[in-house]
């Protein structure tokens, strides 16, 4: 059992974490924290033994828990972390709040976030990754984020820090997101609101969004053509190169690759850990073995498999 500081929050031992992700798998948690506020989050890491592992947990849309679960101390921020602050030219995010409500309430304000309305998932989790769509990304807005470090100290760190890049950030070690600042362009309101109606038909009208999905599972990747002259990330589509090698609607198990959008592993029904995730690299297998082109994973994979399969 480990040993752990007092909190306000909540403290589970072997949580399951399973009906804590969008793909509905996975083990338990050692510990599941889910702290008050930023001072109790604060305190706990500053109390805690550092030996012990730490894992931040959003509200799992891009996430695949494996079966053996995770050892250490999840931690996910609830409520004390979801509020959202608007000025008249700066939106302030809890972490936990979600992109699709700070889209609505920055558009109530005529403060373009609209990009944000179709990304699934938490303000913590769109920072870390950069989200984007339709030509827009978190870099392109963001201020500042501020973090609680593994030994408890708290701090606001820049944009020039967190070196932004496509799906991905150079988040200090041991940095947890609890906020983060915005300065958006301004808009009309009325225009807002029909800009992510029209972005969410269609997303509806293209992607399996009542499916049990994790969002895209692979990163759009960078590939060369025949002539060796490297293509740009955004011309050369994940759901392309894995339909040109034949996977689409691939299935292990209770896992497919989805007939609908192929970039998207599904939980088809009974699916476990390991098959989500052998499907998705036999999918890179296949491309790599087909046209020379590996793709990264977007989903994060997370915690301990219970059989010998690859551990990437």
């Amino acid at each position: 059992m480990l040993k752990l500081p007092t909190v306000r929050g909540t403290l589970t031992p072997q949580r399951s974490l399973a009906d804590l992700t969008w793909m509905r798998v996975g083990g338990p948690a050692e510990m599941l924290f889910q702290p008050a506020d930023i001072e109790d989050l604060s305190k706990f890491l500053a109390d805690l033994d550092p030996a012990v592992p730490v894992f931040p947990m959003g509200v799992g849309s891009n996430l695949i828990v494996r079966d053996g679960g995770i050892s250490g101390v999840v931690i996910r921020l609830g409520r004390g972390f979801n509020g959202i602050e608007i000025s008249e030219d700066h939106v302030i995010a809890g972490a936990a709040a979600l992109d699709a409500h700070v889209a609505r309430k920055a558009a109530d304000a005529g403060l373009d976030l609209t990009f944000l309305r179709t990304i699934p998932g938490t303000i913590g989790g769109a920072v870390r990754m950069n989200a984007g769509c339709y030509g827009s990304y978190v870099a392109d807005v963001l201020t500042s984020v501020t973090v609680v470090y593994r030994d408890g100290s708290i701090d606001e760190i820049s944009l020039e820090v967190l070196q932004l890049a496509y799906r991905q950030s150079s988040l200090p070690e041991g940095a947890m997101i609890v906020s983060a600042r915005f300065t958006p362009p301004k808009e009309a309101a009325d225009v807002l609101k029909q800009r992510m109606t029209d972005q969410l038909a269609k997303r509806d009208e293209t992607q399996p969004t009542k499916d049990r999905t994790a969002g895209s599972t692979f990163r759009n990747p960078a590939g060369f053509s025949s002539t060796g002259q490297a293509d740009d990330v955004h011309d050369l589509k994940a759901w392309k190169v894995i339909d040109d090698a034949g996977m689409r609607g691939a299935v292990l198990g209770g896992a497919v690759m989805n007939t609908k959008h192929s970039n998207f592993l599904t939980n088809a029904g009974g699916a476990t850990a390991a098959e989500l995730e052998d499907l998705g690299e036999a999918v890179r297998k296949k491309v790599y073995d087909s046209q020379g082109i590996t793709l990264e994973w977007e989903i994060m994979r997370v915690g301990v498999r219970l059989d010998k399969g690859p551990k990437k």
